[in-house]
């Protein structure tokens, strides 16, 4: 193949060997790149630290940085963590109040659950964590929600598992596992309340977070629309 000679102001170039020249030559043909090309590929580096910054911070958002505090996912968030924490914290006193031995297996109901010291205590304490998530609300009460849900539901069926052995220490009863199931699949429900979907609206922080690249030429767009006011003066 013949190589073909590109004149400049400079001088004469003959294209490289990569361009499909085979013939021997001195210089090289300056490289012009095309209009409307595809754009070049981002380093390996840089692409690998994106998914690994991702995976680590899939949601990287706070409802305190984004929206009002009274926003009504913070809301939800609060709701959720007040009145779950509100039913343990009194089942667990009123099984304290009864007086019922720490480990008794006996049979004792509060609440038409069986209960003992120990399951009236770790009650008070899940209640109590749960206000702190009330009180904090937004991205942490939600995470909060979603955790200790997970957790019932984990205990629900550790604790079917151990009730006719004796290392059925919370004395629980089947009305106990269902009741923890319902406590865990409330609690998940309120955590991942406008969190989790498919089809979150574009104002949801967690959505932006999701998305950051194209919140932003939404936000860009939504700068360049002129108010009603400014379009009739």
């Amino acid at each position: 193949m013949a190589a073909h000679t590109v004149h400049t102001s400079q001088g004469s170039y003959a294209p490289h060997a990569a361009y499909g020249c085979t013939e021997p030559h001195e210089h090289y043909a300056p490289y012009v790149p095309h209009e409307g090309g595809a754009a070049p590929a981002p380093p390996a580096r840089q692409v690998i630290a994106r998914r690994v910054n991702r995976a680590l911070h899939p949601v990287n958002a706070r409802l305190d940085e984004h929206l009002p505090t009274d926003h009504k996912l913070s809301k939800v968030y609060r709701v959720g963590a007040g009145l779950t924490g509100l039913l343990l914290v009194v089942f667990g006193i009123l099984g304290l109040v009864d007086r019922i031995g720490f480990f008794d297996t006996g049979g004792d109901t509060v609440l038409a659950l069986n209960t003992n010291g120990a399951l009236s205590v770790l009650s008070i304490c899940i209640g109590g964590l749960l206000f702190a998530g009330m009180l904090v609300g937004g991205t942490f009460a939600s995470t909060l929600n979603i955790v200790l849900g997970v957790l019932f539901i984990a205990s629900g069926f550790v604790n079917l598992a151990l009730l006719d052995t004796g290392l059925n220490f919370l004395a629980f009863r089947i009305q106990n596992v269902l009741f923890s199931f319902v406590v865990g699949v409330m609690l998940m429900w309120f955590g991942m309340y406008g969190r989790v979907g498919s089809a979150l609206p574009h104002d949801n922080p967690y959505w932006r977070a999701r998305h950051p690249e194209e919140a932003a030429r939404e936000q860009r767009a939504r700068g360049r629309v002129l108010p009603a006011g400014a379009r009739s003066s």
